[in-house]
Formats: structure tokens, sequence, C-alpha cells
């Protein structure tokens, strides 16, 4: 770590920036039974240390607002969020949307960084602009579809059935199409302009119902 970043605590949490006290003590007494240093399998006096740090710090308002102002003067620029121009929030058309955002996002990172293929719920969260509390029923249903797949530490990967569907539904899912077409929407644009040569081309999108294929 260099001199200019700072740990972030909502990314070690799982957690958004916007999450409730309630929220942050929740997730920091499970978290602490996990790791601390005498839970057999699971401790780990590392993490136990850092979760110590952000808590304390989280869970003190006026420091959580310094730590805030820090992290944001440090973090790169961030994109407009996907929420800004796709609609998640209609009850049908709203859930498919977030499927086929979350496969985007994650088929862009296993393209590009095929060593390191993993993308964690905060960061899923932060490039959809979207509470995860919606995203527990997509990412399940993609589970269960067996498209996506969740590590140990809950970071989510794509899975070779996942991929399979992307490459040969675009042509066929004017959104996914559009979510593929304009990578710099779903990932930064170092990782987009260092994308493999053969990266399928845009296809001529068809009107066909979301539904049928998510």
């Amino acid at each position: 770590m260099t001199e200019t970043e700072i740990p972030d605590y909502y990314e070690f949490l799982e957690i958004s920036p916007q999450a409730s006290q309630d929220t942050i003590h929740r997730v920091y007494r499970y978290l602490a039974s996990r790791y601390h240093p005498d839970s057999l399998g699971t401790g780990d006096l590392g993490k136990f240390t850092q979760l110590s740090a952000a808590y304390r710090v989280l869970s003190d308002p006026a420091r959580r607002a310094e730590y805030n102002a820090e992290r944001a003067a440090h973090q790169p620029a961030i994109q407009d969020p996907l929420s800004s121009t796709i609609d998640f929030m209609d009850q049908v058309e709203g859930d498919q949307n977030r499927r086929l955002a979350v496969l985007a996002i994650l088929y862009y990172r296993r393209r590009a960084n095929p060593n390191d293929p993993e993308v964690s719920l905060v960061e899923i969260e932060r490039r959809m602009g979207f509470p995860r509390d919606y995203l527990d029923f997509t990412t399940w249903y993609l589970m269960k579809k067996k498209y996506i797949t969740r590590a140990d530490d809950w970071d989510f990967t794509l899975t070779v059935d996942g991929v399979d569907f992307i490459e040969t539904q675009r042509a066929t899912v004017p959104l996914l199409d559009r979510l593929l077409t304009n990578g710099s929407q779903t990932d930064d644009k170092e990782a987009h302009r260092h994308l493999p040569a053969w990266l399928p081309a845009p296809h001529s999108p068809s009107d066909m119902d979301l539904a049928a294929v998510v």
C-alpha cells in the first residue's frame, strides 16, 4: 500500500458505503466470531485486526465522516452507474435486467483478468448503482442456474455455463448486446483497453423477449 492509499473498510466488510450503523454492527459481530483467533478453522489474526480497525472507524459517526471524505478523495473517478440508464426497479423486467448486468460485469472481468476473475459484491453493487438487498434474488438465481459461483470469500465468478450463455445469447438479447458492446459501462477503462483481441464482435440485436432466455 502506498502512502496515498487508504484501506477500503467497506470492501473488507462487504457492505455498502451507505450502510446503516445497525448493519455495520451486525456484520462486525458476524465477522468477529469468524475471524477471532480462538475460532477453530476460521480464526485469522490479521483479518481480525483489520476488522477491529474498520469497526472503530465506521462505528463512530465523526470518524466515519472523515474516513468517507478521505476515501472519496483517493478513489479514481467512477463512471455513472448502470442504474442511471437501465431500469432495475420494474418487478419483472428489472429482475431480468439485473441478471444480465451482473453477468456482463463478471464476463468482462474474466476476459480482461483471467487469472483474477472474481468480483466482490461491493464492486457489483457500485457498478450497478443498486442496493445489495435487491441483488440477493439476482445472485441466488444465477447461482442456481450455475451461471455464476461464489468463493469462500464471497466474491463472484462467471462459470463456463455463464460464458456459454452470454456468447450464444448476446445476438438475440438487445440489452445484453448493449452491455457487452459498451464495455466501459461494465468495467473500468483501463481493463477494457486490454481486453483480448478475440473478444467477440458485437452482433445486430433482435427483439427476443428477455424472459425467454434469462
